[in-house]
């Protein structure tokens, strides 16, 4: 009988025994595989976790305790314990639920986590506002991985925690992962403690007392659990988390569900701050992504064959952004000894794996810590380097302060390549990237580029490398277009006329342009002849193009895959308001003042009318609006 399609709340795990719930675990795997025959989820990262999960949730009660899951991609197991059995099939599709912890759809899910290391953070807020308010039975638990662990805020939080010396604990999930391999000296302490072969002995040994004695608190394990930590110091010296004020305790096979709920069970009777290190392996239990990690972070739908390897279903998928500007950077790299390439922990998702292999002394994975990646990009340029930060739009945002103060306020020339910038679709709101032109054109110092196709990247990154000042280019996760046309060449500040028109005008601000190139041959079909320009920069806006625009077309239409409050049509506002030229007849085509769902990216360009159709849309009605007003007067 299967066990996991009964389970509508993880209360019904605490009565369950050991073999049930490793019988659970299975059944989890087996749902996850199934899953992944249907479409593209995020996969080894889940499969390491089940148990972890399971223990987590057969032993404390997280409607009334906390549980932060930093970095939320690996929620699909807690998904499946807390009454969305019977959903989990529309994950990650429109109106299904989120790849992601949302709050709206169980009170297991406390907060929204798509970047990394914020959990410590806010499970010490947690555990902090409990203690305000009496609370002092409810028990706060960050899940952090090790990939996650070197990232700033991590140290910050353990630090405040250390001074509150609140009753908490953070568990340490160590898979030797982000979603590339880790990298750094945290990594290389933790696998020393992982690789000390005499303290493990003594680790099982101590858990094998342990399991004789069956009493929390009784003076024999109490005296075990001293005799441990003597054995630990004496080994290892003053531990790094204990100098922090932390109890450590581990590393233990967080694969074991009983060992885990016992040392679950066990640290809730400590005073103060414990960190338990737990050593999982991503993609445990399916061994094509136990054996590559990497690849089935979030693979392509396949099948799974007799002998349990993994069979791709066709994709017939063309080149994508991504590895245009990837072939546009290792071009750089080949013709220029003093280009960089710098990324964080991203590696795969950026796919650079073929710079880091060709340029291994100019490539520099920083692990997830993308403020740390900023600085260290605007030292590089300081000495003369041309560095670039390739970051995705939504992970940049962690550094804003580094990109105004280390790169803008020095006048240093940083490219920052900004990969998912605009809608990424199934990964939702925490992943959609439209805030950069925003969040980047506001800096003085910077030069803010979006391609209108792939032909404009390896361009704009040569313009970029040659420029005085930093400069960012912004592209989305999808297959590139290439526009056909006479290439004319980037020149600062400068758009790019595609075709004109005698009824209005389509200003395209990055690859919304193909979309609008279609819309204008589906207008000029119908009788309205709608001219299309590539604005190509967001900052220093082509003034001289909008005063035509404004000047010479009865509507005007910008389009943009990112924000309406601060991106290209509130610059070009600005802009006709300087030249006091009138703007009335602007129609902007982008994203209102809210948070996107997640959706595939053809269902999210046609609600938002980023899509030809909705793009025609468009100009219909600005040209009936305009035909109209022109009656009234």
């Amino acid at each position: 009988m299967k066990l996991l399609p009964t389970i509508q709340s993880p209360h019904q795990l605490h009565g369950m025994t050991l073999a049930e719930l490793e019988q659970v675990a299975a059944e989890i795997r087996e749902t996850l595989c199934n899953l992944l025959s249907l479409r593209a989820a995020h996969f080894a990262s889940n499969l390491g976790v089940v148990e972890l999960t399971l223990a987590l949730h057969s032993t404390y009660d997280f409607l009334k305790d906390r549980l932060i899951w930093d970095t939320g991609h690996q929620i699909y197991p807690q998904k499946l314990i807390t009454g969305r059995y019977d959903e989990f099939h529309t994950i990650r599709t429109k109106g299904g639920l989120m790849g992601y912890p949302n709050p709206e759809e169980s009170d297991y899910d406390l907060f929204m986590t798509g970047h990394a290391g914020c959990s410590v953070s806010t499970a010490v807020g947690l555990r902090s506002g409990d203690d305000i308010l009496g609370n002092t039975d409810n028990y706060s638990v960050a899940v952090i991985g090790d990939g996650a662990f070197p990232s700033g805020i991590v140290m910050e939080a353990i630090n405040n925690a250390s001074e509150l010396k609140s009753k908490m604990l953070v568990v340490l999930n160590d898979n030797e992962m982000s979603i590339c391999p880790r990298v750094g000296g945290i990594a290389s302490y933790l696998d020393r403690l992982r690789s000390n072969k005499f303290y493990a002995g003594v680790k099982n040994e101590v858990v094998k007392m342990l399991d004789k004695v069956p009493v929390l608190g009784d003076p024999t394990e109490r005296l075990l659990f001293q005799i441990k930590e003597g054995v630990k110091a004496g080994l290892h010296g003053g531990m790094m988390f204990e100098e922090f004020g932390f109890k450590y305790f581990g590393p233990i096979d967080g694969h074991d569900i009983g060992v885990v709920k016992k040392y679950l069970k066990m640290v809730r009777e400590i005073d103060g701050p414990v960190l338990l290190h737990v050593i999982t392996k991503k993609g445990h239990g399916f061994s094509p992504a136990a054996e590559d990690p990497v690849y089935f972070h979030t693979p392509a739908p396949f099948e799974t064959a007799e002998d349990g390897q993994a069979i791709p279903k066709p994709s017939g998928s063309s080149k994508s952004y991504t590895n245009h500007a990837r072939d546009a950077i290792a071009d750089q790299m080949r013709h220029n000894d003093k280009v960089t390439v710098i990324t964080a922990a991203m590696c795969q998702g950026n796919k650079l794996e073929p710079v880091r292999e060709e340029f291994p002394n100019r490539f520099f994975d920083v692990g997830i810590c993308e403020s740390h990646a900023v600085a260290f990009a605007a030292g590089q340029a300081k000495v003369g380097l041309r560095p670039i930060v390739d970051i995705y739009s939504t992970f940049l945002q962690r550094s804003y302060d580094q990109i105004f103060q280390e790169v803008c306020l020095q006048k240093l020339p940083v490219t920052f390549m900004l990969d998912r910038g605009g809608l990424t679709a199934n990964d939702g709101p925490t992943h959609h990237g439209t805030f950069d032109y925003g969040y980047m054109r506001i800096f003085p110092n910077m030069v803010v580029m979006a391609p209108g196709d792939a032909n404009d990247i390896g361009a704009m990154l040569d313009f970029s490398l040659n420029h005085d000042t930093a400069c960012s280019i912004r592209y989305p996760k999808t297959a590139a277009t290439e526009i056909g046309r006479d290439l004319q060449p980037i020149e600062l500040g400068k758009s790019e006329c595609i075709s004109e028109g005698s009824d209005g005008t389509i200003i395209a601000c990055g690859v919304t342009l193909g979309a609008a190139v279609a819309a204008a041959e589906i207008l000029r079909e119908e009788g309205l002849d709608v001219g299309v320009i590539n604005a190509r920069f967001v900052k220093p806006i082509d003034t001289e193009m909008i005063r035509q625009a404004l000047t010479d077309s009865s509507f005007v239409v910008t389009v943009e895959e990112a924000m309406l409050m601060g991106g290209f049509g509130s610059a070009l506002f600005e802009a006709a308001n300087e030249m006091r030229i009138d703007a009335s007849h602007v129609f902007r085509i982008g994203i209102p003042d809210e948070f996107v769902e997640h959706q595939d990216r053809s269902e999210v360009l046609a609600a938002l009318k980023l899509d030809a159709p909705g793009i025609a849309e468009t100009c219909r009605e600005a040209a009936q609006q305009v035909k109209l007003g022109k009656k009234v007067s």
